[in-house]
């Protein structure tokens, strides 16, 4: 792998493997939140055919270095060279001993990255590049060594000393302090190492694995969090049981740890056997947790302990082969949550993310293949296309093989490279080797940027009674990418009659098929495919369950759509199908208010919402999702230049048409579903509050819906249904609003977690005065720049779910914003570099927004000293 200098690209063409062999880093860790003291001790030996000099090549940053020798010969400055973070030791012995100690101070490390104070307590976050805040050390993830780690620190204030492994040691020292000692016996690279110390509340449990071992599983918590980790150790426990049942993948240690911290700059790390998360991630009482908060738990905390083998046990050489790890752990948690949840919700629920999240990346300034070629700094790689994107190509895999076919070759990857940073093209050729078949051509995902718009036409021929199915695919040019070529696309198909029955799919030169669903393959720019005995024209349905992450053009008449929505068995393609007709109803309102004309409800859409409501067979989940309506910002993805505030006004203008003319079918249904019931966490119940919060978010368009919403808040015994009141108030303007948000203050105000809910619910309320409201709110006791969820929730938020906000026409979100990111830069330059990508659409919309975007872009490229970070997120959305 290439190291370079701060500010520069590195290549993926360019990897080499490290010359040296580390047979173990021993660590000494004298704990103090002003000042820590690292001494590290390592056995290197010169791997044999390594070329080039014979020099010894180390990563740190921010460490104060005290001493420096090998095999016990101290090293004075003229020793070595200290270029950036590079620190390099020429002519060294073929086999030695490296020793240093370094000074670093975890209380002034706003970065959060290396070693950190979060509270009262210390902690680290490694990945990718945060071990060269700790020590001196080859920090890439393809030097795996085993680690053994003494902690040593004041027994008052620090009574929790944790580290990776399994537990070597304890005993008490004079002055009060007192060491623990961590050994594990797994090789692991630098970014997988963690350190936790403090006064913290343990929650426990015990897990007996498939083979009869023992586990001691352990959350450890701020003491006043004690009563909110029990859905947190019941989805550990479900994440386990899952993986030995379904990937016959069995936990290798004794102990399994997850600590919780208010200030983390991600959703939570996978560091072998002592996991940090996010307090969004594991926190949650019906009181203070919303049912999205529950799922999102349950996911998180499946996808760090699916990481154990997909991630730990066998990583990554390159941070370039990033999804390698991410985007089959990402897949691996969907499946869990798909088994624990609705597989037909999980589904619904991953596409539209992956639509709203990734599609726009792939059309944006920083488009890259989910492996990519280049960059500057790897935290900006990060990125829904990695993980979303990349797990739904393992999902491919998954496709293509079948579940005993994928498994078979997840088999022989484990079997081959367990103890291994490996690459993707490793993880394909077991998939290849598994199955006996060749990938080559499927490989193209990796390297290909963009996403593919598959063009279908069709004919039927009446007399011959054939269907025929053209596919034309093609990827629009990308800025790293001009030119593209074809990527295999499953293609799974139906057709279905007029009355929704599905017909048997025979192909021509087929003796006969009575299969109702096919799994056709496309492979060429054009491909056709025809049947016969095909009796009517059939309605297709296309790419049905997302076989693969493409946008399909295909030119449904409103009657075939409210076919699909009403008939067809794939819960995907309805859901689908009411998307889009909800899509062609409301851009068909934003022409209309472009054009100045009246705008009208669409009749076919008032019928098929009726239908929804109607409905009392299908998963009411399912229902609250075919309508809700899509958002703004996915609407925005069918305009060449982005009509914010048309947008905004025909959604508005549907909603309230929909909510008027199906009123009685709401109230039916919230009447319905507001029964006082008891919380209950069961999915069946969160779908009820699903549905229920939807209808009501319809009924505050009607004159009664203020009351009902005021006296579901003055009942509510969760948080789900207390958020989707005030929500609702706030959104209407309603007088009520402004005394539910002082007392839900008054309540929470003293929880951080639940705060974070009170920012979020009034930086999204629609119109450019919000700006002026995010701006008061920043003064807010509970607000603070330097929390990574703070920020999420009030800027992120206004920047990211606001489009009438954060984009006004006078500019005052993009100035508000760009405000931000400046004092963020030297405060913690990877949130700072989230929030400039808010920018990286700029060219999408009217050239005055165009205009004041760039000003703010050149604003802050202009900062002295600006970080690498956010560096190259501007310069790439300024090109």
């Amino acid at each position: 792998m290439s190291q370079s200098v701060s500010g520069e690209l590195e290549y993926r063409k360019n990897y080499t493997a490290y010359p040296w062999h580390i047979d173990q880093l021993e660590l000494h860790f004298a704990i103090g939140a002003e000042t820590t003291t690292v001494s590290a001790q390592m056995e290197l030996q010169r791997k044999e055919g390594s070329v080039g000099p014979q020099s010894i090549t180390l990563n740190g940053s921010n460490l104060q270095l005290v001493s420096l020798s090998i095999n016990d010969q101290i090293l004075a400055p003229g020793d070595y060279s200290l270029v950036g973070e590079e620190l390099t030791i020429p002519d060294a012995p073929a086999h030695c001993i490296l020793k240093s100690t370094v000074l670093i101070h975890p209380a002034a490390n706003t970065a959060l990255e290396g070693l950190y104070q979060s509270g009262e307590f210390l902690l680290t976050q490694c990945e990718a590049e945060g071990f060269r805040k700790i020590t001196w050390f080859p920090d890439r993830p393809d030097v795996m060594t085993t680690y053994k780690v003494t902690l040593e620190a004041d027994k008052a204030e620090f009574p929790v000393l944790l580290s990776n492994g399994n537990e070597a040691g304890r005993g008490d020292l004079p002055a009060g302090r007192h060491w623990v000692c961590w050994q594990d016996p797994f090789p692991k690279p630098a970014y997988l190492f963690a350190l936790v110390a403090g006064d913290l509340a343990l929650v426990e449990e015990q897990f007996i694995t498939r083979s009869g071992r023992e586990v001691a599983l352990k959350i450890y918590v701020e003491a006043e969090n004690v009563d909110r980790c029990g859905h947190a150790m019941e989805s550990l426990i479900n994440a386990m049981r899952w993986d030995e049942n379904r990937f016959d993948l069995e936990y290798d240690l004794d102990v399994y740890h997850i600590v919780a911290t208010n200030d983390f700059n991600m959703g939570a790390m996978e560091n072998k056997s002592l996991n940090i998360f996010n307090t969004k991630y594991v926190l949650a009482r019906p009181d203070t947790a919303t049912d999205v908060d529950y799922r999102g738990i349950e996911g998180v905390i499946g996808h760090e302990y699916f990481h154990n083998w997909t991630g730990n046990r066998v990583t990554c050489q390159d941070w370039f082969q990033l999804t390698l790890k991410e985007g089959l752990t990402v897949f691996r948690d969907e499946e869990f949550s798909a088994d624990m949840q609705s597989r037909a919700l999980k589904r619904i629920q991953v596409v539209r993310d992956l639509r709203l999240r990734q599609f726009p990346e792939d059309d944006g300034p920083m488009a890259h293949p989910i492996r990519p070629e280049q960059y500057v700094e790897i935290n900006n790689f990060y990125t829904a296309t990695v993980y979303q994107k990349g797990a739904t190509i393992i999902r491919m895999y998954h496709t293509l093989l079948g579940e005993a076919g994928f498994q078979k070759g997840m088999k022989l990857y484990f079997d081959r490279h367990d103890g291994q940073a490996v690459s993707c093209d490793d993880f394909l050729a077991a998939m290849e080797d598994a199955n006996n078949v060749s990938l080559e051509r499927f490989s193209r995902w990796y390297s290909q940027s963009g996403t593919p718009v598959v063009s279908v036409s069709d004919y039927y021929d009446a007399s011959a009674r054939t269907y025929k199915l053209i596919l034309e695919q093609s990827t629009p040019p990308t800025h790293d990418q001009q030119e593209k070529q074809p990527l295999v696309l499953p293609f799974a198909l139906a057709l279905l009659t007029a009355q929704g029955d599905a017909l048997p799919l025979q192909m021509e030169g087929e003796e006969s098929s009575s299969e109702t669903t096919r799994l056709l393959m496309v492979e060429d720019a054009r491909q056709a495919f025809t049947f016969v005995n095909i009796p009517e024209a059939p309605v297709p349905s296309l790419f049905r369950d997302f076989s693969a992450p493409v946008k399909v053009s295909y030119d449904y008449s409103p009657n075939q759509l409210a076919i699909l929505i009403e008939h067809d068995t794939d819960a995907f393609v309805r859901w689908d199908a009411a998307q889009r007709m909800a899509e062609n109803a409301i851009l068909e309102q934003c022409r209309r208010h472009a054009e100045g004309l009246e705008l009208q409800l669409d009749a076919g859409l008032v019928k098929a919402f009726r239908g929804v409501l109607s409905d009392r067979q299908d998963d009411l989940a399912l229902l609250a999702e075919a309508i809700t309506l899509p958002d703004e910002d996915c609407l925005a993805e069918h305009m060449k230049v982005v009509d914010v505030d048309g947008i905004h006004a025909a959604r508005q203008f549907v909603r309230r048409a929909l909510a008027t003319e199906l009123e009685s079918y709401f109230s039916a249904r919230y009447t319905e579903l507001n029964d006082g019931a008891v919380y209950q966490k069961s999915s069946p119940a969160m779908a009820r509050r699903s549905l229920k919060n939807t209808c009501l978010s319809y009924l505050l368009e009607t004159s009664g819906g203020e009351a009902l919403a005021t006296a579901q808040l003055a009942s509510s015994d969760n948080m789900t249904d207390t958020l989707a009141a005030i929500r609702g108030l706030i959104f209407i303007d309603s007088p009520q609003a402004t005394g539910a948000l002082q007392e839900f203050e008054e309540k929470w105000g003293g929880d951080t977690l639940v705060m974070d809910k009170w920012f979020i619910m009034q930086a999204i309320k629609p119109g450019r005065q919000t700006v002026n409201k995010v701006r008061e709110l920043m003064l807010h006791p509970a607000f603070s720049i330097k929390n990574p969820n703070k920020v999420r929730a009030l800027i992120g938020v206004f920047s990211a779910l606001n489009p009438t906000g954060f984009h006004a026409a006078d500019g005052s979100g993009y100035s508000f914003h760009a405000d931000r990111v400046i004092e963020l830069d030297s405060i913690n330059p990877q949130m700072a570099a989230r929030m400039a990508a808010a920018f990286n659409r700029r060219k999408r919309y009217d050239e005055g927004r165009q205009t004041l975007m760039k000003a703010e872009l050149q604003r802050i490229s202009e900062l002295a000293a600006l970080s690498g970070d956010v560096t190259e997120i501007v310069k790439n959305a300024l090109r």
